[in-house]
């Protein structure tokens, strides 16, 4: 198999994403460079499963990176790109802890593709922003939504014209997640809540399609115990009068659907964080018209390659700018929500 993969990529954490992320880089005939966790015996074993090995060389590369990642561990980021964690100590990845991360990396200056959300809040993604930009490198969201290819067809048929004016899109997203308020989901000090775990991905969508950044922003949230957002209802407005309804739930299941319509049609995607089909259905005669473009399963590959063809000075399809608009809202949309984590107190 062709090596597609030009540079050295590391991984910090073993979650589900890791590994889909060592799987896709294998699948383009690379491999993961280096890992680091927040459990030494977790980072050994996914090491092990993808093969990734470190021999000690003299001169010994310089640390030029570190930081704590749990009670009793600690990790570096050496001037090989290698990460590596000693100690032992569990503690959670969410989304409050990002930026401490972000902040050693990209004043390393290191390329980083950040999980969603991408930071807690506007101010800290402002800041990172600024940092990649003085140290030279590139900062992106790994959401999938600007990646996936479907989203890119998708883009070329409506700036064709053909379906005319946008006038409303409406999103559903619901999980249902063990009503338990000590896990992740609904744990205010692990930055739980529906809004940043999968309103992130409606909102992308949201944002790709509108003609512009909505200015207007109602909604009503229902929180839960712990004071997190457990659902949510928001209704979106720009200047050119187009609307957006977005449902939220993280304990009533709901379809991951989009609907997107239009003059003289409407759009349906369904699965849409990682869609690959949508059905056009034409106002006139009824008629539908099926698109098709990439592959679910190769989500983080587009993912991968997106990023290192802006890295390679090639087209920039990384879209921090739509990153930044949704995290205005979502920044918004908690403030209006009374709902501030510990790290903003």
């Amino acid at each position: 198999m062709e090596n597609q993969i030009k540079y050295k990529w590391a991984s910090l954490g073993t979650g589900v994403i890791a590994n889909e992320l060592a799987q896709a880089l294998e699948a383009l005939g690379g491999k993961l460079y280096s890992v680091a966790n927040r459990t030494y015996d977790k980072g050994v074993t996914f090491a092990e499963k993808y093969g990734i090995s470190y021999e000690t060389r003299t001169p010994k590369p310089t640390v030029v990176a570190s930081g704590s990642c749990g009670d009793n561990a600690a990790w570096t980021l050496n001037s090989e790109g290698v990460l590596s964690v000693t100690g032992n100590g569990p503690m959670s990845t969410p989304h409050n802890t990002h930026i401490n991360f972000l902040r050693k990396a990209l004043a390393a200056g290191k390329h980083v593709l950040c999980e969603k959300s991408i930071t807690l809040n506007s101010e800290e993604l402002a800041e990172a922003i600024q940092l990649a930009e003085e140290n030279h490198v590139k900062l992106a969201e790994a959401m999938t939504i600007f990646h996936m290819p479907i989203y890119r067809k998708l883009s070329e048929i409506v700036e064709s014209g053909k379906l005319g004016p946008l006038k409303v899109i409406q999103m559903n997203f619901g999980s249902y997640k063990e009503y338990d308020m000590t896990n992740r989901f609904f744990n205010r000090n692990l930055a739980g809540g529906a809004l940043l775990d999968i309103g992130v991905y409606a909102l992308s969508f949201v944002c790709w399609f509108m003609t512009s950044q909505p200015t207007e922003m109602v909604s009503q949230v229902k929180l839960a115990p712990t004071g997190v957002d457990e659902q949510a209802g928001i209704l979106l407005t720009n200047e050119e009068g187009e609307m957006a309804t977005v449902t939220l739930s993280l304990h009533a299941k709901q379809p991951k659907r989009g609907t997107i319509a239009y003059d003289k049609g409407y759009i349906e995607l369904y699965e849409y964080p990682r869609g690959q089909k949508a059905v056009i259905t034409y106002t006139e005669d009824g008629s539908q018209e099926v698109i098709e473009a990439g592959e679910t399963a190769k989500a983080l590959q587009y993912e991968v390659l997106d990023m290192e063809a802006a890295v390679s000075g090639q087209e920039n399809h990384l879209y921090l700018n739509y990153s930044r608009d949704v995290m205005e809202l979502m920044t918004q949309l908690r403030k209006d929500w009374g709902l501030v984590y510990p790290e903003e107190e």
